[in-house]
């Protein structure tokens, strides 16, 4: 197996450690997000713009790629810059953000339990551009693996979790909100398509972009990002009135730029040398992480239907990973 399959046969023990330190990190983090963002709230709600952390995020993720290669971390590539290769990057920038604003807008015709059910068919979108555009072609295996890591991710999301002695089992953090009725519109069905495609494609064709071109990883990091901060700073500019840059930012919430900002460079890394599906697998594994957070920091129950999602994402993790 090669690291774009997700494997490791092929690396040297040094590298085989740094990318599994690697990848274990970027789940910590994915997993740390929503129970980070819930200890953030003061009297039930996040006190800060959310644009303003998007908006530090990405500048955050600018500044670490600028100074890596100022000291040196990665080689600047020889002769002229190449500034025309930064162009394409722009169109990721424009994917990120629009993926972003969608998962705002969805809430508005949907229930938070539905969008995190659902959402999961992004698993199965990104599967499919990735065998399109990338002519890679998964087994009959690695398809089932998929499967069962969509249905770990809708089971997680139905009831992972619960509030102590409450009978029904609530959403995860990250979707918690006030109760309402299970629901979904026309509208917002075809907008959850949308998002579902929209994902998908963002991380294949980022992908596709990053492997193709011979560049150090910081730079096309540089170049995606300096689109990144320019788009969502139009976005906050344009979000209205609204609390300062800074304001109602705690310690908390500077921890949540920073562990986003490393895990979207750890990302990075992974798309570049690893593949798109590995970043579903890593997504998929943070449910754990996320769940045992928020019952250790939220005092949020662990349901049975946790420990099932958990079996189905190693069972998935073995057939997809497993020798064949």
């Amino acid at each position: 197996m090669s690291v774009e399959d997700g494997g490791m046969q092929g690396l040297g023990r040094p590298r085989q450690a740094r990318w599994t330190l690697m990848l274990l990190l970027s789940t910590a983090m994915y997993g740390a997000h929503a129970p980070l963002l819930a200890l953030c709230h003061m009297n039930g709600r996040v006190p800060f713009r959310p644009s303003s952390a998007v908006l530090l995020t990405e500048l955050t993720k600018l500044l670490l790629c600028a100074f890596s290669l100022l000291v040196g971390w990665q080689a600047w590539p020889e002769g002229a810059p190449p500034w025309r290769q930064a162009a394409p990057f722009a169109l990721s920038a424009l994917l990120y953000g629009a993926n972003n604003n969608l998962v705002i807008y969805l809430q508005r015709y949907m229930d938070p339990s539905t969008y995190q059910v659902l959402s999961n068919l992004k698993i199965g979108s990104t599967a499919l551009l990735y065998c399109l555009c990338l002519r890679h072609r998964l087994s009959v295996r690695q398809g089932l693996a998929l499967l069962l890591l969509m249905t770990a991710g809708a089971c997680y999301a139905a009831g992972g979790l619960q509030v102590p002695g409450n009978t029904f089992p609530s959403p995860p953090p990250a979707a918690a909100a006030s109760p309402m009725p299970l629901h979904i519109t026309p509208l917002g069905l075809l907008l959850l398509i949308l998002y579902c495609l929209i994902s998908g494609l963002s991380s294949v064709y980022t992908e596709l972009l990053m492997k193709r071109q011979r560049l150090p990883l910081a730079l096309q990091n540089l170049f995606l990002y300096t689109f990144g901060v320019l788009l969502n700073l139009g976005v906050h500019a344009g979000s209205g009135p609204g609390p300062g840059l800074l304001e109602g930012f705690s310690g908390w919430a500077a921890l949540v730029v920073l562990s986003q900002a490393l895990n979207g460079l750890l990302m990075s890394a992974v798309m570049k040398h690893g593949s798109s599906i590995t970043r579903l697998f890593v997504v998929s594994c943070s449910l754990v992480v996320n769940a045992v957070l928020s019952a250790v920091l939220l005092r949020l129950q662990l349901t049975a239907t946790f420990f099932l999602a958990t079996l189905l994402i190693g069972l998935a993790m073995r057939l997809y990973y497993g020798s064949r």
